[in-house]
């Protein structure tokens, strides 16, 4: 056999495993937009018909409507809720709540939305983690909040896990003030019902927009008005929409129809001061490689190495990377990638991991240099999440493993330039934290259908976990049989493996939601442009060890 016969096989044998690649993604992501669905149709055409007849539309048709045509509705977190199990409910559809990001009159402005469709509208505790998200991104990322407000308000079998906590539903009129008094403007159309608590939502915005006849806002209802005072009136009379814009002076503006709000609150938007992003922005250059090539170039197996380079051909500008000490240590200093690119004609800077991913000293030690590099610059980070850890061993303990990871850390934790993880593998251990999981406040979270976020992964936990589970019956005085130990290891894998997947992970707010591979290179641009709304401070980084 000739060398060039040698290639030919090679390249036949990289096509095939390219397309069983692309065959297995695609179907993946078929279980993604399966779980959209879900989303989109909560309750079904028994619920579209019950809005038909107070003459209100689905939520996500009032949002498409509020935003400039032509434009895409960055929606966050569709997965949240699926598979909660709460007492008294298996699945809040995307948490009853629609949040997203979408420009009115070229301005991104965060929208939270009940979905009345959904208990409601009540407020379960994954309602309350969801929209506090939402504000928290709104705030760090400088951009004007909006509500299309429906909800029946807490959700009352449940208050003790809703009511009492900072982090539950009185937060977000606290959110709201605070957001306001640094200029963040606050806006209300009320849809429906706000009661009790909710009601704020109403009365704490800059601006509010009532319903004739569809919108009530009172802090407490009828039956509650009747069982405290004996008092009997009716919902219009006590908190409609001619009360609260004519008499009380609750809210500022009185429309007719849901369409006439949405018209209202796009004239009030408008006088929003023109929004710019807080840095040099090139012209746009599409990937030279095609829409395709982020399937074909990712292994079936998470676990599996992979050369991120290919990955970073799909999303940069002309897919050029300029890459930071290339040539550093291979083998030890080349599981992370480091380097720039322009994405949709911003400056970026990449953290990446690369191959299996594992981390090493010399390689952890070039992302701390990269990471202070970028924000002393103020360059903006994308966090490439493909690492199950760092390196073990008393040879890589001695080199410096602790201190370096923990550098890392740092780097990442005192950063202040705005900062995105992306999850396409692994995402385990002390490598989520040093590459900017949830915990370490990165504007946006996206996960794909081939991460894994978990303390360790599957089988790893099943091998450690069956030890032990031997070590504590040995201590019983009994012996573990080899089946009940199989047994009870596959129980670990299998558990594991479920609460690594991000539709687990989705359904509970650990990420923003689970995006599809061709989809990644325009939600990660707009992440990043909202991200640049706000001038970039100083970055101090204390005391590291070298």
């Amino acid at each position: 056999m000739t060398q060039k016969d040698r290639q030919e096989l090679r390249k036949e044998k990289k096509e095939r495993e390219q397309q069983k690649n692309l065959k297995h993604w695609k179907a993946e992501e078929e279980k993604l937009y399966e779980l959209w669905e879900k989303a989109y149709n909560a309750g079904g055409q028994k619920q579209l018909d019950r809005l038909a007849k107070q003459g209100k539309k689905p939520v996500r048709q009032l949002i498409r409507q509020l935003i400039d045509t032509d434009t895409n509705f960055l929606e966050l977190s569709r997965g949240a809720g699926f598979g909660i199990n709460y007492e008294l409910a298996e699945d809040v559809p995307s948490a009853g709540i629609v949040t997203g990001l979408g420009k009115v009159h070229g301005n991104w402005v965060m929208i939270i939305a009940n979905d009345s469709r959904v208990k409601a509208g009540a407020y379960y505790p994954i309602n309350c983690k969801k929209h506090l998200r939402a504000q928290e991104m709104a705030n760090q990322c400088g951009v004007s909040c909006v509500y299309i407000g429906d909800s029946a308000g807490a959700f009352l079998p449940m208050q003790d896990r809703v009511f009492p906590g900072k982090g539950q539903f009185g937060r977000f009129f606290y959110n709201m003030s605070k957001m306001s008094a640094k200029g963040l403007k606050q806006y209300t159309l009320s849809t429906g019902g706000n009661t009790a608590g909710g009601a704020y939502t109403v009365y704490l915005a800059c601006e509010s927009i009532m319903i004739n006849k569809m919108s009530y806002s009172f802090l407490g209802g009828p039956p509650m008005v009747k069982a405290a005072i004996g008092e009997e009136v009716t919902m219009e009379e006590l908190g409609g929409a001619k009360v609260h814009t004519t008499i009380s002076g609750g809210a500022d503006h009185f429309v007719m129809s849901q369409d006439e709000g949405i018209e209202k609150l796009r004239a009030l938007l408008s006088y929003d001061p023109k929004q710019e992003v807080q840095t040099e922005r090139r012209e746009t250059i599409e990937p030279a490689v095609p829409e395709d090539h982020l399937y074909k170039v990712l292994p079936r197996d998470p676990y599996k190495g992979l050369n991120t380079r290919e990955v970073i051909k799909s999303i940069a500008d002309g897919s050029v990377f300029s890459e930071y000490k290339k040539n550093y240590n291979p083998g030890r200093g080349d599981n992370i990638i480091c380097g720039k690119i322009h994405l949709k004609g911003l400056q970026v800077g990449i953290v990446a991991g690369n191959g299996i991913g594992v981390i090493f000293v010399d390689a952890a030690r070039k992302a701390i240099e990269w990471v202070i590099r970028c924000s002393s610059q103020k360059i903006p980070i994308l966090y490439i999440q493909n690492s199950p850890g760092y390196m073990v061993g008393t040879q890589e303990e001695y080199d410096g493993i602790g201190k370096y990871g923990s550098g890392m850390v740092r780097a990442c934790a005192c950063s202040d330039t705005p900062k995105i993880q992306w999850v396409i593998g692994p995402d385990h251990g002390a490598a989520n934290y040093g590459m900017c999981g949830r915990a370490y406040d990165p504007h946006f979270i996206f996960n794909t259908m081939r991460g894994r976020t978990s303390v360790m992964s599957g089988q790893t936990a099943g091998s450690i976990l069956t030890t032990l589970e031997r070590a504590n019956l040995k201590k019983r005085g009994q012996d573990m049989d080899e089946k009940a130990a199989k047994d009870f290891e596959q129980m670990m894998v299998d558990k594991y493996n479920k609460q690594a997947h991000p539709f687990y992970l989705e359904a509970r707010l650990f990420h923003d939601g689970t995006i599809p591979f061709k989809d990644a290179r325009n939600i990660l641009a707009d992440a990043f442009e909202i991200a640049l709304l706000k001038p970039i401070p100083e970055s101090r980084f204390g005391n590291f060890k070298f």
